[in-house]
C-alpha cells in the first residue's frame, strides 16, 4: 500500500479527544500518516458530537465546506466517526452526499480495512456497538497538546438512560478497562513528561472491573508519582461516594475539583429526566464534598426548559445554584433529540423564547456567584502547573490550580510543565490574575 496521509478534526468532549487518539494510533500503527494539517490529506476522519442538534448542525456545515477541498482533489475521502455517525448510519451519506464511510465508537479498529476499500471509491459504514470494547491495548497517540496534560478513557458507554441524552444510543453499555493498563498508562505518561491527567467515563463513579471500584483505581493513579496531579470527569450525583471523598483527601495530587451535574434544582424533573436523585440528596453530597475535601471547588451542567417545565421548578433551579455556589457551569438550553426517552414519550414544550430567558437569568446569576466566588481568592497562594503563553498577552503565561481555576501572571524566568507558587491579586469571574511568589 502507498503511504496514505489522515487529518482528524475532532468536535465535542473530552471522551472524543480521546477516542481520536486511539483512532491516531490504530492508522499510525497500519502505515497511515497522521497529519495536523490538512494539507495534501488523503482522507479527512471527523469525530464528532450528537449531544445537542447545533453541535450536528456544525459539523453538517464543515462537511459541506470541505466540498471545496475535494473540487481540487479528487481523491480526498471524508469520513465521519463517533456519535453522529452511530445516530444517523448510512443515513448519513445519503443526506451528505460527499461522506464516503461512517465508523461508530466501537469500529475503529476496522478503520485500516475500512479505508483501504474507500480508496477504491466504495462507500462504507460500520457502526456496530459492542459491549466489550475499551481498547485497553491501544496506546493513544497524542495529539495537539500540550505536553503536559493528557486524557485516559477509563471506561466507555453508559446506562443511566436520562430523558434527553443520546449517550447510551451512541456508546452502548456501560464496560470498564482492566485497571493495571490504566496505570501503564498512566506511568507511561509520567515518564514522557506529562504532569497531569485525567479518567475519563460517562459515569466514572461507577467504574468497576473485578471489584476495583473508582476510589481504588484513583488512588492507584494517584500513587504513580505524587509530582504527577489526577483529576476525573464526570461524577453522577447517584454513584458519588464518601469513599471516593476520603481517597481525595488522602491524596494531595488528587485535584480538589468536582463535576457534579445537577440538571435541575427540581424534584420533579429530576424524575422526568430520570436522574435518579432528588434535589436533598444532591445538596447531601454537596455537603460531603464540603466535608472530606473543604478546598475543593465545584463545577457543574444544567439544562434549562426541559419538557413541562415550569416557572416554579426553573426558580428551584436557581435557588439550587444559590446554595451550592458552583464555581463553574456548563449551561444549556434544551435539544430534543432523536431516540431518546423525551423524544418517544414527552413534547418539548417550552416556547423558546421561555427557554432563552431562563438560561440567561442562569447565566448572570452563575456570573455573579462566580465572581464573588474569586474575589474570595484574593491574597491566597496556589501552586500552579504553567500551561503555556496566555491568549492575550505573550508578555503572561496561564496555568491551573488544584481547583481547575485558570490563574495569569507575568512570565518572569519560569517554562510551560513547571509547577510555580502564584498569589492572587485580582480577578474576573473566569480568571484569577496574579503574581510570582520567588
Amino acid at each position: 500500500m502507498a503511504e496514505k496521509t489522515v487529518y482528524i478534526e475532532t468536535y465535542g468532549c473530552q471522551m472524543n479527544f480521546a477516542d481520536s487518539e486511539v483512532v491516531g494510533s490504530i492508522l499510525g500503527n497500519a502505515g497511515y500518516t497522521v497529519s495536523d494539517t490538512i494539507g495534501e490529506a488523503d482522507f479527512v476522519l471527523i469525530n464528532t458530537c450528537a449531544i445537542r442538534d447545533n453541535a450536528e448542525q456544525r459539523i453538517r456545515k464543515r462537511v459541506r465546506e470541505l466540498k471545496a477541498s475535494q473540487s481540487r482533489r479528487p481523491q480526498l475521502r471524508i469520513g465521519i466517526l463517533g456519535c453522529m455517525a452511530e445516530r444517523l448510519q448510512s443515513q448519513l451519506m445519503v443526506e451528505e452526499e460527499n461522506v464516503s464511510f461512517v465508523v461508530g465508537p466501537d469500529s475503529y479498529r476496522k478503520l485500516p480495512e475500512i479505508l483501504q476499500q474507500v480508496a477504491k471509491g466504495r462507500k462504507m459504514a460500520e457502526t456496530e456497538l459492542s459491549t466489550t470494547e475499551t481498547y485497553a491495548d491501544i496506546e493513544p497517540v497524542r495529539m495537539g497538546g500540550n505536553g503536559i496534560s493528557a486524557y485516559i478513557s477509563i471506561m466507555r458507554g453508559c446506562q443511566n438512560y436520562c430523558a434527553y441524552c443520546v449517550v447510551p444510543y451512541t456508546r452502548g453499555r456501560e464496560r470498564s478497562r482492566d485497571p493495571e493498563t490504566i496505570v501503564a498508562e498512566a506511568k507511561a505518561l509520567y515518564h514522557n513528561g506529562y504532569k497531569e491527567v485525567t479518567l475519563l467515563g460517562q459515569n466514572v463513579n461507577s467504574y468497576n472491573f473485578n471489584g476495583v471500584g473508582f476510589p481504588e483505581l484513583m488512588a492507584m493513579v494517584a500513587e504513580v508519582s505524587p509530582r504527577m496531579r489526577v483529576r476525573f470527569a464526570t461524577s453522577h450525583p447517584k454513584d458519588l461516594s464518601d469513599s471516593l471523598l476520603q481517597t481525595m483527601a488522602a491524596h494531595d495530587n488528587i485535584c480538589r475539583c468536582v463535576h457534579l451535574p445537577v440538571q435541575s434544582g427540581s424534584n420533579r424533573m429530576l424524575k422526568l429526566m430520570n436522574r435518579h436523585y432528588t434535589a436533598e440528596w444532591y445538596l447531601d453530597r454537596i455537603d460531603a464534598i464540603k466535608r472530606y475535601v473543604p478546598d475543593c471547588s465545584i463545577t457543574t451542567d444544567v439544562i434549562a426548559g426541559f419538557c413541562t417545565e415550569t416557572e416554579e421548578d426553573h426558580q428551584a433551579t436557581l435557588e439550587m445554584f444559590r446554595r451550592v455556589r458552583y464555581d463553574y457551569a456548563y449551561m444549556f438550553k434544551f435539544s430534543m433529540r432523536p431516540d431518546t426517552y423525551a423524544a418517544k414519550h414527552l413534547q418539548d414544550d417550552i416556547p423558546d423564547e421561555i427557554k432563552t430567558r431562563r438560561l440567561e437569568e442562569i447565566i448572570a446569576l452563575q456570573g455573579q456567584i462566580a465572581l464573588e466566588n474569586n474575589r474570595l481568592e484574593i491574597g491566597k497562594e496556589y501552586e500552579v502547573l504553567v500551561e503555556g503563553p496566555s491568549h492575550r498577552s505573550d508578555a503572561q503565561y496561564f496555568g491551573r490550580n488544584s481547583q481547575n481555576k485558570v490563574l495569569v501572571f507575568d512570565r518572569h524566568d519560569v517554562q510551560p510543565g513547571q509547577y510555580v507558587k502564584v498569589r492572587v491579586t485580582d480577578c474576573t469571574a473566569a480568571t484569577l490574575k496574579g503574581e510570582l511568589i520567588q
